[in-house]
């Protein structure tokens, strides 16, 4: 169990509790739980400003490839521009603006199994299943995993948040595929 006060940290020593402490690493999600609500590329645009940020050509097109992907991409695919449907752009400059507009909350990102973070246009009422068999995913209403979170929280006292690591399974058509495979029809197997 890891315990700390600050966003993007990671583990290195005891904290009183007997918990782990954290330091500073770039691949924790911010603490930070807010969220802009940017439903169209102009609002994004205006989120950027109002936070005082310059709207410059590389973070239009960072916005612009999440809005047009629709669906959480790689850096490196938005790099690469979403396989020509947007010009080109330098990776780096590609990660820089991805953590920064994950900062102001328009962007956030998830990890999909064991690959690269994966960045969408943030929304709160989304959240994802990934089935650990054919590597799919599944866009769900955070309220449908209330009950989920309220069990959790009832048995342990301790809050799930699962924006930045997934529900992690096996899909319907995978479970049915593999009660198949064991001589059980999907009605019958448990």
């Amino acid at each position: 169990m890891i315990c700390a006060s600050g966003p993007r940290v990671r583990a290195v020593n005891a904290c009183p509790s007997g918990r782990w402490q954290q330091e500073r690493v770039m691949t924790i999600p911010p603490a930070s739980s807010r969220v802009a609500h940017v439903p169209d590329r102009s609002s994004a645009f205006r989120v950027v400003r109002d936070q005082g940020l310059r709207l410059t050509a590389s973070r239009r097109l960072v916005l612009e490839a999440l809005f047009a992907a629709g669906v959480p991409v790689g850096a490196e695919q938005i790099a690469a521009g979403l396989g020509g449907e947007l010009p080109q752009s330098d990776v780096t400059s590609v990660y820089r603006n991805l953590e920064r507009l994950e900062s102001i909350g328009i962007v956030r990102h998830t990890h999909l199994g064991h690959g690269p973070a994966l960045y969408m246009i943030a929304d709160a009422s989304r959240e994802f299943l990934h089935c650990e068999i054919c590597g799919g995913f599944q866009s769900v209403a955070s309220q449908e995993l209330d009950d989920l979170r309220a069990a959790v929280r009832a048995r342990f006292g301790f809050e799930v948040r699962l924006s930045h690591f997934p529900l992690n399974g096996r899909c319907r058509a995978c479970l049915a595929t593999a009660r198949s495979l064991a001589g059980q029809s999907p009605a019958t197997a448990t």
